[in-house]
């Protein structure tokens, strides 16, 4: 199942290009908002799974948005790839490894117009993103990937001025700058992926690959991120885990490479699908 958010509604995907309202098919039994879907999971996919895909229409995927757009808590990784913790001067993690949050409001869909913040360099990040699907404490990681709704691609946008200057890194804010936390897509429910622990990454600027990864490569798996964090936290329904990035970022690089005004990133992963951002520069008053 592919589950997107269409204008502010929720739909099923069919093939690349078609949707079927949830709230007309279910004769208003869920949606139209994406949030309470979340709340409802599990009945939601016992109605999906019986609800065929007739009637849907064309879209346009510049009109989705992100397929999780009210989470209570969006959560993010770091050096969870170890060619990427070396790159950032960090031996890899040998337990949890950092933990930072994404603000809701930098969160967008997967085709949109990005403001480069003034003075600053940005960077990429393209990441597999766990979406929630009901409420956990402390859950086995044997248990963890039932907790998980589906997966979607996302971006961790990083401006690294912010993010690493003194006297202690802002990492929450530096990578929450409106727009840096792109999601889409859709939500694939992990049945529809041929290996859930096993899928590419890449990412592209203008063209040009800066990254290529695999999930299988992750220091710490996705249900082991998840029984890690529920030793502390409580997860809800719509909840984001932004798991980490492989090697391949601007700060790494030598010389280092940052976005420029006018340039197109391409995040994509195996048996999901593509977010595309391009940038613009902020205007000065």
């Amino acid at each position: 199942m592919r589950l997107a958010n269409l204008s502010g509604r929720a739909v099923l995907v069919a093939g690349d290009a078609e949707a079927l309202d949830v709230h007309k098919a279910s004769d208003g039994r869920f949606g139209p908002e994406l949030r309470g879907i979340y709340d409802n999971w599990t009945d939601f996919v016992g109605w999906a799974g019986q609800a065929g895909l007739d009637g849907a229409e064309p879209f346009d995927v510049a009109d989705l948005g992100a397929p999780s757009p009210e989470p209570r808590q969006i959560f993010a990784i770091g050096l969870n790839y170890s060619a990427h913790a070396a790159e950032s001067g960090f031996e890899a993690p040998t337990d949890l490894p950092p933990v930072f949050p994404k603000f809701q409001s930098s969160l967008s869909g997967p085709v949109t117009e990005v403001v480069l913040p003034a003075g600053g360099n940005t960077d990429w990040e393209v990441e597999l993103v766990a979406v929630i699907g009901r409420e956990v404490t402390r859950v086995a990681e044997a248990d963890a990937w039932d907790v998980v709704a589906g997966l979607t691609v996302g971006n961790d946008i990083s401006e690294r001025v912010v993010q690493l200057r003194g006297p202690a890194p802002q990492f929450g804010l530096g990578k929450s700058f409106p727009g840096f936390s792109p999601t889409g897509p859709w939500l694939v429910t992990t049945d529809e992926l041929d290996d859930r622990d096993n899928l590419t990454l890449t990412c592209t600027l203008d063209d040009e690959v800066v990254q290529d990864g695999r999930t299988s490569e992750l220091i710490m798996s996705v249900p082991r991120l998840i029984a890690e964090l529920t030793k502390v936290v409580t997860l809800y329904p719509g909840d984001l885990i932004f798991t980490g990035t492989p090697a391949g970022v601007g700060v790494g690089r030598e010389p280092q490479l940052f976005v420029a005004a006018g340039q197109t990133l391409v995040s994509s992963i195996e048996g999901i699908g593509e977010l595309r951002q391009t940038f613009v520069p902020e205007e000065t008053p």
